[in-house]
This record gives C-alpha cells, sequence and structure tokens, in this order.
C-alpha cells in the first residue's frame, strides 16, 4: 500500500484506533458538520428519540468511522459496526438487526456496496423499524414480521452517487467530510504526537501537514515514519531539518504527491500532449485500474488544481506544468479523432 494512501492499512489499525477523539470536543476540522450534529444530538436526546439516520459521505480517511463512533458516545448508545460487502445475504442482515437495542447505533461502511436485496430489506427497517422474513416456498410460503428496536443507522461510502435514489432518501441529512486545511492537519498532528510520546517541534510539524494531503489518516502515518527517521537519526526529536530529511527519503514532494501521482501527471503531459485524454487510456498507460484512479489518485489532484475533468477526457492544468518545473507551451490540437468519428470511441470519459 502506498504510504500516502488515505486507505487504513491493518499495521495501522491497532495505532489509529488509539488516535481516534472520542467525543465532538476532540474532533478536530469539520466545524459545520460538528455544530450541526451537536444541534441534532441534543434535539434527539431531548425528545428522548434515536437520531435521525445518517449518510456520512467523502474521501476515504477523513473520520467518517470516527464520526460514527463519536455519535455513539454523545448519544450514550452502544454501536455495531459492519460493511456493505459483508453483508451477503439476508440472514446476515437479520442477525444484525435482530442484537440491537432501542437506541443503538449501526455503522455501515461502504454502504454503496450492498446489494440490491439487502438494500430492499433495509427500507421497512429504517422507515418502519420491521424485517420481513419468508418461510417456505411456494404457495406455502408465508411472511414472519418482526419488530425490531428503534435504531439509527449511519453509513459511510466515499460514493454517494452509487446509493440507489430510494435509499439515500431513507437519511435525514447527508453530510460531506471536506479535506482539511494545513492548521487542523497540523492540530491533528500535535495532538498524535502527544498520544504517542513522539518528541516534536512545532515547525518540524509543519512540513508533514504540508504533505498529509489533507487527510488525518495520512498525516498520522507519515507522522509514525518520521518518528521512526527521527529515532534513528536524529535522537528521536523531529525538528524541521530532521522531518524534511525524512520526507525526501520517502520520495514525497513538497505538496505530497509521490512516484504515482508524478506518473499519472506526466502520462498526460508527456504522452498525450497534455490532454484531453480518456481514463482507460491512462490507466492502461500506467498499468493502473481505472476505478483506483478516479477514486484514490484524482480527488487530490483535482483539489490542487493540478488536472481538470472535460467531456472529452482528462488535461494537466497550468499548475502541474509549473509544479513539475516544465513548460506550459500548449498550442491549440490537431482535431481530435474522438470529434470527426465519435462512433469509433467507446472508451470511458468520466
Amino acid at each position: 500500500m502506498r504510504l500516502i494512501s488515505s486507505k487504513v492499512a491493518t499495521e495501522d489499525r491497532s495505532i489509529d484506533f488509539a488516535l481516534r477523539p472520542r467525543r465532538l470536543s476532540e474532533f478536530i476540522g469539520q466545524e459545520k458538520i460538528k455544530d450541526n450534529l451537536k444541534i441534532a444530538i441534543l434535539a434527539a436526546k431531548g425528545r428522548g428519540e434515536p437520531l435521525d439516520h445518517v449518510i456520512l459521505y467523502g474521501s476515504p480517511g477523513l473520520g467518517k468511522t470516527t464520526l460514527g463512533y463519536i455519535i455513539a458516545a454523545e448519544m450514550g448508545v452502544e454501536i455495531k459496526v459492519s460493511s456493505g460487502p459483508a453483508i451477503e445475504r439476508t440472514g446476515d442482515l437479520a442477525a444484525i438487526l435482530t442484537n440491537l437495542h432501542e437506541g443503538d447505533i449501526l455503522f455501515i461502511d461502504e454502504i454503496h456496496r450492498l446489494n440490491h436485496t439487502i438494500e430492499e430489506k433495509l427500507y421497512p427497517a429504517m422507515e418502519d423499524f420491521v424485517f420481513d422474513i419468508f418461510l417456505g416456498k411456494g404457495p406455502s410460503a408465508r411472511n414472519l414480521r418482526l419488530n425490531l428496536p428503534h435504531f439509527t443507522l449511519i453509513g459511510a461510502t466515499t460514493r454517494l452517487a452509487l446509493l440507489s435514489p430510494p435509499l439515500r432518501d431513507r437519511f435525514g441529512v447527508p453530510y460531506h467530510l471536506d479535506f482539511y486545511d494545513e492548521v487542523a492537519i497540523q492540530a491533528i498532528l500535535e495532538r498524535s504526537a502527544t498520544i504517542l510520546k513522539v518528541k516534536a517541534e512545532k515547525e518540524g510539524l509543519v512540513p508533514i501537514a504540508q504533505r498529509a494531503r489533507g487527510t488525518p489518516r495520512v498525516a498520522n502515518r507519515l507522522l509514525k515514519r518520521i518518528r521512526d527517521y527521527a529515532q534513528v537519526m536524529a535522537e528521536g526529536i523531529i525538528t524541521k531539518e530532521v522531518a524534511l530529511e525524512g520526507l525526501s527519503k520517502l520520495e514525497i514532494d513538497s505538496v505530497g504527491l509521490d512516484d504515482i501521482d508524478h506518473r499519472v501527471l506526466h502520462t498526460i503531459i508527456d504522452k498525450f500532449d497534455g490532454g484531453p485524454v480518456g481514463l482507460d487510456t491512462i490507466a492502461a498507460s500506467i498499468n493502473e485500474d481505472a476505478d483506483t484512479i478516479m477514486d484514490v489518485y484524482e480527488p487530490y489532484l483535482l483539489q490542487l488544481g493540478f488536472l481538470e475533468r472535460t467531456p472529452r477526457g482528462r488535461v494537466a492544468a497550468r499548475l502541474a506544468y509549473e509544479h513539475l518545473g516544465l513548460p506550459y507551451n500548449r498550442s491549440p490540437r490537431v482535431l481530435d479523432a474522438r470529434q470527426s468519428q465519435p462512433g469509433l470511441w467507446t472508451q470511458k470519459e468520466d
């Protein structure tokens, strides 16, 4: 796995759990979401009711699972955690729902990956708190309706558009988690350094925050790697110079791009004259999956303004040329074959 990947790594799980804030007051960043959640939680507790169903969406590593645990702690209830791919059969969902208690929270990660049958079974559970089971087959089949305790479903997804409209509409309010600014990331690093007992100067955390891609999970992973470098090479103290040396060894540039990010940009610029070029073509050129490029690499490149999505494909922006130290001397391109012979092109161009 890439060091700057925002997906959780197996070896990081125990430390990530230790670094996870437990209350809204400890959660850094996402101020609008925190304010809205605080009001919703206080209102629900005041009425003695469960919280409305919540959908959290955004890029990996921004705190969706953490917020799920925080909501449960603030409501004073238990939380059961599962994921869309793990719930394969109707019986799996029935077992989970019937083991909930009044007011409990069911957190489903990657909820967009629920299969259609399971999704339809969720509709009456979310609206009427009932679950229908069909016993037998054919004319003798009968329906058994189970009453469920009033619970709150929290869904987390990186692909809100992949949720079917009927499921999406059953959630009270969608909360979109944005990338964090550098100030928030530095505050998260200071908190993490204290918990991990890492000796770090404030200036030493600045280069890490600048390269964390606006993602707390990436920031904490980089902190741990620089901690190791400082322990071996600099008497265990993270100074600005030590941080810069360590990040250079890890081949992470000044804005948090690694070798794969550079390959994506160089492919568009060097092989395809800066674009436009289709997603599948980029994927084939760097031997990577198209969905991985769209979900993992592109969001940050788009946020930096290095990449543009157009109806005809991806285009490298002027800022990408400047960052890579390349001259921006693009001239009007010859008529694209896709314009002159559109019927010959079936390539995906999201």
